[in-house]
């Protein structure tokens, strides 16, 4: 994705932790600004040196003009309650100039039982879940899995036009899914 962006162009990573994939963005010739909700990551991604700018907010939150050449979402999507999704693939897609791209990656829980059991115990301890909603107190706190086909209806009724779509299996029931979308042309703010 990134070497379809013109020499120079304007790479949006949100939320960018670290900045552990700056320099992939710096090695490919484009400029990167940085977004994350946590002051302690921006403080350990503006210590890399490579980003323009660097600004605290969530992706709930986030207010970018229509200047990135490309948006980067790695491994964050999961921490979005279903409630935000359209509003962050929203604020997403208004960061994209027209025709701009847009990389997200999906983690997807293949094991549907769990799925279901995690959904009967939110439900029982009175709390007002979702299917696809878990939450794991010892280990990884709050994540959503949302099944695929959620996805892609939010994407389209984002506006934002899939141009490729591949699941890669990671463990044991769950991996990735690896979105490259675009902004259309014809998309206003």
């Amino acid at each position: 994705m990134l070497d379809a962006c013109p020499t120079g162009g304007l790479v949006l990573d949100a939320p960018c932790g670290t900045g552990r994939y700056f320099p992939l963005v710096a090695a490919a010739g484009l400029r990167v600004v940085g977004a994350d909700q946590s002051a302690g990551m921006l403080e350990q991604a503006r210590a890399r040196g490579i980003a323009e700018r660097l600004v605290q907010t969530g992706l709930q939150e986030l207010d970018e003009p229509p200047v990135f050449d490309a948006v980067l979402t790695i491994d964050a999507l999961e921490n979005v309650p279903p409630e935000d999704w359209p509003t962050v693939l929203a604020n997403l897609r208004t960061a994209a100039t027209p025709d701009g791209l847009l990389y997200l990656t999906v983690e997807e829980w293949e094991d549907e039982a769990g799925k279901d059991a995690a959904f009967q115990s939110l439900r029982a301890a009175g709390l007002p879940a979702v299917r696809g909603e878990v939450i794991e107190g010892d280990v990884a706190g709050y994540h959503f899995y949302p099944d695929h086909g959620r996805v892609l209806t939010w994407i389209a009724d984002s506006g934002l036009e899939v141009l490729d779509d591949v699941y890669v299996h990671a463990e044991a029931d769950w991996g990735y899914r690896h979105l490259l979308l675009r902004r259309p042309r014809e998309q206003r703010t």
